[in-house]
């Protein structure tokens, strides 16, 4: 009884001081990533930017970020998550804010891969170096799915604020401009925040009492002894395991849609519709507010059934029904419709697919493969939008490229379903793993 109290407290301020600011953190950086989508409403027109142009621009971002994946998140590993988290935001809120003042192409590819650089090993440093400290592998998707609410949660911020910052000029600066300042201040701030609010480990948590630390830390040290026990995976053999390179093609066809959509929804619906930016702002909302809630019940769900390959894969192929069908819809309601099946299932797998790797990889192997796939990923961020502004100033049509996107999606839901089934209850059984309260 008293272990069980303990750990139902324990639990409960990982939540507040560690879920609690990655949240917060994952927010401020999808704004930062995604803001430049409704910037192009009025940006592309003001810097004579082609969709071409804009397509590569947005994808060029993910070429910085694949450079310095894999080393911040073995730096982070190693020393210290929460000082280089401070370091990455600080890093790419100074960048975004100068983004506020190009003029020339190159200045857009320019910050858009120094922003990649700068914002490079955020989410494998979260997913790889934080949550698995404080979080044992049956809680593990449903904390990586409230954390990454944060996407939809800065979509419903962000898009509203985007549309009515593009109507507000300040200081003679024009709305885009205004927007990428707006944005970047609360990443700069936020970075010296989470120094003091965070710990790396739950043996330094001056907000946990000494044997909830003492329960923390042993819970952790007790899975990482349980996987080396079945496999002791080094960094080399991590990047060799035939999962691990699932994995990164998978994400690879999954984040090229992912990307490919959210960079390029604002414009599509505005191509349709024909709706004013703000409306467009407003009604981007709904989409992003329903997927919330379903991603929140597809982490909750695999947590609860110890299921993960078919809690990913039937959101991928939702979202494969969203783009490969919402494309040839000409009314804006129905077409709503379908970008709001196609947000449903580009975000709905991500607790449930950043808790997998985790479940037979630890500490430097686990960060590095999630670097690698992270990486993968981002590759695929680079070609979904630029193959997407390419086939447009080709074609005048979102349709080919959107369809390629679709098919993307549904390859990754397929390669889903060939993982092998880990679940939380075979990974670390916590009555063999013996987590008990140091004495």
């Amino acid at each position: 009884m008293v272990e069980a109290t303990v750990a139902a407290s324990a639990k409960r301020k990982a939540y507040v001081n560690m879920i609690l600011p990655l949240f917060i953190i994952s927010v401020i950086a999808f704004l930062d990533r995604v803001n430049v989508g409704y910037a192009a409403l009025t940006m592309n027109k003001d810097l004579n930017f082609s969709a071409q142009v804009f397509g590569l621009g947005a994808g060029i971002f993910f070429a910085g970020y694949v450079i310095f994946e894999i080393p911040g998140a073995l730096i982070a590993e190693k020393y210290s998550p929460r000082f280089w988290l401070a370091r990455i935001m600080i890093s790419w809120g100074v960048v975004c804010g100068l983004m506020a003042f190009m003029s020339t192409t190159w200045e857009f590819y320019l910050y858009r891969f120094l922003l990649g650089a700068a914002e490079a090993s955020l989410y494998p440093v979260l997913y790889a170096s934080c949550i698995p400290r404080w979080f044992n592998a049956a809680d593990r998707a449903r904390a990586i799915a409230l954390m990454l609410t944060s996407m939809q949660v800065s979509a419903i911020i962000g898009a509203p604020l985007a549309g009515m910052l593009l109507e507000v000029s300040i200081f003679g600066l024009k709305g885009w401009q205004t927007l990428f300042i707006l944005e970047a201040l609360p990443a700069v701030i936020f970075g010296f925040i989470i120094v003091y609010w965070m710990a790396d480990w739950p043996k330094d948590a001056k907000w946990l009492t000494q044997e909830e630390r003492d329960y923390l830390q042993k819970q952790y040290e007790d899975e990482v002894a349980m996987k080396t026990a079945v496999k002791r995976y080094s960094v080399m053999d991590a990047f060799k395991d035939k999962e691990v390179l699932k994995l990164c093609l998978a994400y690879f066809c999954w984040i090229t849609g992912f990307w490919g959509f959210n960079y390029w929804m604002p414009q599509v619906l505005k191509s349709v519709s024909g709706w004013s930016n703000m409306k467009i702002g407003w009604l981007v909302v709904i989409p992003m507010a329903i997927s919330l809630a379903v991603m929140l019940y597809i982490g909750h769900s695999s947590s609860k059934r110890n299921e993960k390959r078919w809690h990913g894969a039937i959101g991928m192929f939702i979202g494969a029904i969203g783009l490969g069908v919402g494309v040839f819809m000409t009314d804006p309601v129905i077409s709503l419709f379908f970008l709001t099946l196609a947000a449903v299932g580009t975000y709905a797998p991500f607790g449930v697919w950043w808790s997998y790797p985790t479940t037979f990889l630890s500490g430097p192997a686990a960060a590095g493969a999630i670097g690698l796939i992270n990486s993968c990923g981002n590759i695929g961020g680079f070609i979904g939008p630029y193959v997407t502004g390419f086939v447009k100033d080709a074609t005048g049509s979102f349709v080919g490229s959107w369809v390629y996107l679709a098919c993307s999606l549904l390859v990754a839901g397929g390669i889903m379903l060939t993982l092998k089934n880990k679940t939380a209850d075979q990974e670390v059984p916590e009555a063999e793993a013996g987590f008990t309260v140091a004495k």
